[in-house]
Parts: structure tokens; C-alpha cells; sequence
């Protein structure tokens, strides 16, 4: 006789995760002969990844423009962003230059060791954040 499915309960904590450096610690595979080519071809491959996505949804906006009759490609040449815009986009693109150069910055602070911890009491409150 079988016997019935037990549901399994999911246990969810009030307190925030803690926040911990996001760049993995360890050898690397190096596939060519010289790592700063393994580098770049890293940066290469997270920037088609990233243009990827942005022409696919770039696409898919031009295609819903066009079959609701909203705005012409005159129109999008013709945009100038708000101050506000302007700052968000700014904010992007940090952010995308940031994920962009993660290898070259991952090794930077490995070399000299910045954004770790200096002291146990630093490692509890990064922690505890």
C-alpha cells in the first residue's frame, strides 16, 4: 500500500542573508597559455551575453511599437532623456561595466587583498549586516 506524500515545509528566516563577496576564491582554469587572454576572453564573453539580451528585448519592444502604432524609428532617434533618466542610465551602465570587468577587478582585489576583512570583528559584522 502506498503510502501519502508528506509536504514538505519550508522554513523562512525574519533576519536578511548575509552579505558576502560575490568573486570565487580559488585557482581559475586557465585555458591559453597567457591569463590575460583567458581575461579578455571572459569580459567577451559576458558582453555577447549581455548584448544578447538587450538586443532580444530591444526587439521585442521595436515589434510591439510597431504593431500598436506607438512611435517611429524617427521618434526613438529623437529621444533625449530627463536629467532623471539620465542619472539612471548612468547607474546602468556602472553597473553593467561593473559586471563587464569582474574578472579584472576579482583579481585586483586578490592581489591586494581589498574588500576583505581586516579583522574578526569585521568578518562578524559583515555577517550580522
Amino acid at each position: 500500500m502506498a503510502q501519502p506524500r508528506r509536504k514538505k515545509t519550508v522554513v523562512r528566516s525574519a533576519a536578511p542573508a548575509p552579505r558576502l563577496p560575490r568573486v570565487a576564491k580559488g585557482r581559475k582554469p586557465q585555458y591559453f597559455a597567457d591569463p590575460a587572454v583567458d581575461k579578455l576572453l571572459s569580459i567577451t564573453l559576458t558582453l555577447a551575453g549581455e548584448l544578447a539580451v538587450t538586443r532580444d528585448r530591444l526587439d521585442a519592444v521595436e515589434r510591439l511599437l510597431e504593431q500598436r502604432r506607438i512611435l517611429s524609428p524617427a521618434d526613438v532617434d529623437a529621444f533625449e532623456p530627463s536629467p532623471v533618466a539620465a542619472k539612471q542610465r548612468d547607474a546602468r551602465r556602472a553597473a553593467y561595466l561593473d559586471r563587464i570587468l569582474r574578472v579584472v577587478q576579482a583579481e585586483l582585489e586578490e592581489m591586494t587583498g581589498a574588500g576583505m576583512p581586516k579583522s574578526a570583528d569585521e568578518v562578524i559584522a559583515a555577517v550580522l549586516e
